[in-house]
């Protein structure tokens, strides 16, 4: 039997007719389960099809949809079947090209469903019927709407709401599965509605401690599916840091022991949590480390059947962990040249998020040692050849990490080839375009970029130009905002663009006079790397023209004694920045003052003892 064959047996006028007639015939009595019993078919349909109703299908059932119209004497477990299992197949995902008649009566039953659950949540006397699976199946069923693009509406809202007082009363009944799916809900909505954080921190208060009470319980899914939520809810600033942290922990010797049973999908949902979770603030422990090692041989297993978001986020993740102290294994570059194999094979499936997150990855990887081999390069033209492409789709976080990417490339000796320079060219206009909308963290990380690729290639000035232009505006918006480590990429990227230029240097003029009072708020904060680059930013504006102005010497007075302190912190570098930065200054008339000579009484000794670190400069 086709599958047109098949729906056609399910969606048809006898059908409705006889379930019309059951609800008829039993009147007060009939408790909908013969809607449930049909429900659960064109659930059973869309999974024998591997998909969800298409737009045809979906139309023919929508349009006897009436007969669903749930009735306050449907039991909750008939009502819950019915919603969950219309959802799962699809029946109330929004479609394009859709009549507004169907749209419209989608909405309608959609909308009786919902008062439905609302009205039983609120009867009392049914209220104890009311069971753990339903409650987990309509709360999943909430989060499968907002996936499938229906808004959360405020019905929608409500509805979570009144659930939630359920959960808390029945919490010693949930049973792992339940436990997971319910977290894995709580966090898709927070990542949804701000407005429903207060109920469901609620809802976490009671939850995490029975993940405490069943964690040798939990299946390979689950464990996916509760890594995922926490790193999420921390990754939204949820208040239960100690929490989190301490079911992490329950969790990942069980991850470990499970690692044979995870799919691709849930170890690169995995490797993406933990790399989260230690972006936002969990420690990098020797049993995060093992969890992080278990994952990788997993990956070597399965590496053919990762699809393009697994391989953008498994990417991403090994990158984020090594930029936060996980050391570059002969198990993660292993991983990588996997992964990369993987880029070139699915090039075409990449979209413009998954496009800057892999060469994000790719640029900090590099970064931190990985060698750009020639798989890598590949992996850059190929993925550069779809921003291309795709020009028009990324939004500003994607454009920042792109143009921040393929400095750092370059910087690492990625070539500018005909293809990169293209990119730019197509970039470029798009700054400019959404201008507005950029964070201080993008504009200091696109400064830098341009900084640094002119710095490489002083052909690209022109065509940076315009855009640096259109970015200064944003610096004085933003002054108030930019972290210890912007304000330091800021200052060099001007520093390194304006490079005896006299029209530059008196474009720059006025950004860098806002920013040093924030400099000065800042001090104790700079890292080593970010005090020298400050003291060489400045030497070297005014260098290239910059006046010596009062605030410009407060400022460097100001980082002066942090340097004194920091002096055991240095590199070879640094130093060699520090000094020529001092002997600069000092030629344009920055007067040797005793907190001067003490900052060169603090550098001059570790030039002796970094003397051989230091490199040759022609």
């Amino acid at each position: 039997m086709t599958s047109h064959q098949s729906f056609d047996s399910l969606i048809n006028p006898a059908r409705f007719s006889k379930l019309k007639a059951i609800s008829d015939r039993f009147g007060q009595r009939y408790d909908g389960r013969a809607h449930g019993k049909f429900a659960i078919e064109v659930k059973d349909y869309t999974t024998s099809c591997q998909r969800s109703l298409n737009l045809c299908e979906q139309t023919r059932l929508i349009a006897w949809l009436d007969a669903f119209k749930p009735a306050a004497h449907w039991s909750w477990r008939s009502l819950t079947t019915v919603f969950h299992s219309l959802a799962a197949a699809g029946a109330f995902t929004p479609r394009p090209f859709t009549d507004q008649v169907v749209t419209n009566a989608r909405a309608a039953s959609l909308s009786g469903l919902l008062d439905a659950v609302r009205h039983q949540c609120g009867e009392k006397t049914v209220a104890q019927c009311i069971d753990v699976r339903g409650i987990t199946s309509l709360l999943w069923v909430m989060v499968k709407l907002i996936d499938n693009r229906c808004s959360l509406t405020p019905a929608l809202q409500q509805t979570v709401v009144v659930l939630l007082p359920h959960v808390v009363v029945l919490k010693e009944q949930f049973i792992p599965q339940h436990i997971s799916t319910l977290l894995w809900a709580v966090a898709k909505l927070v990542d949804n509605s701000r407005e429903l954080v207060t109920e469901l921190k609620e809802l976490l208060v009671v939850l995490l401690p029975r993940v405490h009470a069943l964690n040798d319980q939990f299946s390979a899914w689950g464990i996916t599916n509760l890594v995922w939520a926490v790193a999420k809810l921390a990754d939204h600033g949820q208040e239960l840091a100690p929490q989190f942290k301490e079911v992490v922990a329950v969790l990942l010797p069980h991850l470990c022991n499970q690692k044979n049973q995870f799919s691709a999908r849930g170890i690169a949902n995995l490797l993406w949590a933990l790399a989260k979770l230690v972006d936002n603030g969990h420690e990098l422990t020797s049993a995060l480390k093992k969890a992080v090692a278990a994952l990788l041989s997993q990956v070597m297993v399965l590496n053919d059947q990762f699809v393009a978001l697994g391989v953008a986020n498994l990417l991403w993740g090994i990158a984020k962990l090594v930029d936060n102290g996980h050391e570059l294994t002969p198990a993660i570059n292993e991983a990588v040249v996997i992964l990369l194999s993987r880029v070139n094979a699915l090039q075409a499936l990449f979209g413009p998020q998954n496009i800057s997150n892999l060469l994000w990855a790719m640029a900090k990887l590099a970064d931190h040692g990985q060698e750009l081999n020639p798989q890598c390069k590949k992996a850059v033209a190929v993925l550069l050849a779809q921003v291309s492409a795709q020009k028009g789709q990324f939004i500003t976080q994607g454009i920042a990490n792109l143009l921040w990417a393929m400095a750092k490339l370059v910087e690492k000796g990625q070539e500018l080839t005909g293809e990169f320079k293209r990119v730019l060219v197509v970039l470029l206009p798009h700054v400019s375009v959404q201008k507005d909308q950029f964070t201080p963290q993008h504009i200091a990380n696109l400064l830098w970029a341009m900084a640094k690729l002119v710095d490489n290639e002083q052909t690209l000035i022109l065509q940076l130009d315009e855009t640096v232009v259109v970015l200064l505006p944003r610096v004085r918006a933003l002054k108030a905002h930019f972290k210890p480590q912007e304000v330091s990429n800021l200052l060099w990227a001007m520093a390194k663009l304006a490079n005896n230029d006299q029209e530059r240097t008196a474009r720059f003029s006025a950004s860098v006079a806002i920013l040093l009072p924030r400099v000065r708020a800042l001090t104790a904060q700079f890292r080593p790397r970010e005090v020298s680059n400050l003291l060489w930013s400045m030497a070297k504006l005014v260098d290239s023209g910059q006046t010596l102005t009062p605030e410009l010497k407060e400022t460097v007075a100001a980082l002066l004694p942090h340097v004194s302190a920091l002096k055991e912190k240095f590199v070879a570098q640094g130093i060699a920045n520090l000094l020529w930065a001092a002997a600069k200054l000092v030629d344009h008339g920055l007067e040797l003052t005793p907190e001067f000579n003490r900052f060169l009484a603090a550098l001059l000794p570790h030039v002796s003892t970094l003397q051989g670190q230091f490199i040759v400069q022609s």
